[in-house]
């Protein structure tokens, strides 16, 4: 489990490229047979990945979590961008299609994950924050999601938002879970940006086309900053940070928070005229 300490807006300034990097942007998940984690001090984040081949992956603890089992004290949102495949827990199975999402609750002991085809395993992205209440595990598919349609073509975000854990969604205890999906010929997302200080917030960019990138936007509005973010690369985004981003090419990523509420609509706005 990689541990990552995240900067304040102080230390921020004084960071290059590499030091903006190194600290926010999460390489190197979703090695095959593997499952990769990275523990993140804001709000006690824990960022991960799973990509089983022909044997299933059991969701093990780890020692800097100081717990007996993975989710003793947390609860976890699965989303599969990748192959089918299925998740166990506590002996139910499971099975997830390409974008379907799974809520796991706190106190769960036996998970594991496994693909139906080696050959295109399912890709599984993880975002898990601690819990201090048990909401039952569930899972809606994407078939099922109904999708809010924001932007336009002519300020090239045309968008749909799918949200899956949310407070009139999926129940759980502070965690927080979507994505969103830009329609060709569209490359903005999350603008005009925002900020929302009681909510960290992570952003999960996939199905990008790997010879193509997306700049994600972040810092103060006053002083901001760009990470150049590739497929399936992770951006960690404090509170007092905005968040957005555009492409080379149309793509989806998915969002996840924890903190303070589960309000999707608590933000701090910010005018794009304001931006530095």
């Amino acid at each position: 489990m990689r541990l990552y300490q995240m900067a304040d807006a102080v230390r921020y300034e004084l960071m290059n490229t590499e030091d903006l990097r190194e600290t926010f942007l999460l390489e190197g998940l979703f090695q095959p047979g593997e499952i990769e984690f990275a523990y993140v001090d804001l709000d006690r984040t824990v960022i991960g990945s799973a990509v089983p081949m022909d044997e299933a992956l059991r969701l093990e603890t780890e020692p800097e979590l100081r717990a007996e089992y993975f989710l003793e004290r947390r609860e976890l949102g699965v989303l599969n961008v990748g192959g089918v495949g299925a998740v166990v827990v506590d002996g139910k199975m499971f099975a997830l299609d390409k974008l379907d999402c799974l809520y796991v609750g706190r106190g769960s002991k036996d998970v594991s994950f496994s693909s139906k085809d080696a050959k295109n395993p399912a890709q599984l992205y993880l975002l898990s924050y601690p819990a201090h209440a048990e909401h039952p595990t569930a899972m809606v598919k994407f078939a099922d999601l109904k999708p809010v349609e924001l932007g336009s073509v002519e300020t090239c975000n045309k968008r749909r938002i799918y949200k899956a854990i949310y407070k009139e969604g999926i129940k759980s205890c502070q965690l927080v879970m979507g994505f969103t999906m830009l329609e060709t010929g569209s490359n903005w997302n999350t603008m005009p940006p925002h900020t929302h200080m009681r909510r960290s917030e992570v952003y999960f960019y996939f199905d990008v086309d790997p010879t193509h990138r997306v700049l994600h936007l972040m810092g103060p509005p006053d002083a901001t900053s760009h990470l150049v973010v590739a497929d399936k690369e992770v951006v960690v985004s404090p509170g007092w940070s905005i968040h957005a981003g555009v492409g080379t090419k149309n793509y989806t990523f998915c969002w996840g928070m924890g903190g303070e509420n589960q309000a999707y609509d608590d933000m701090d706005g910010v005018a794009i005229a304001d931006l530095r």
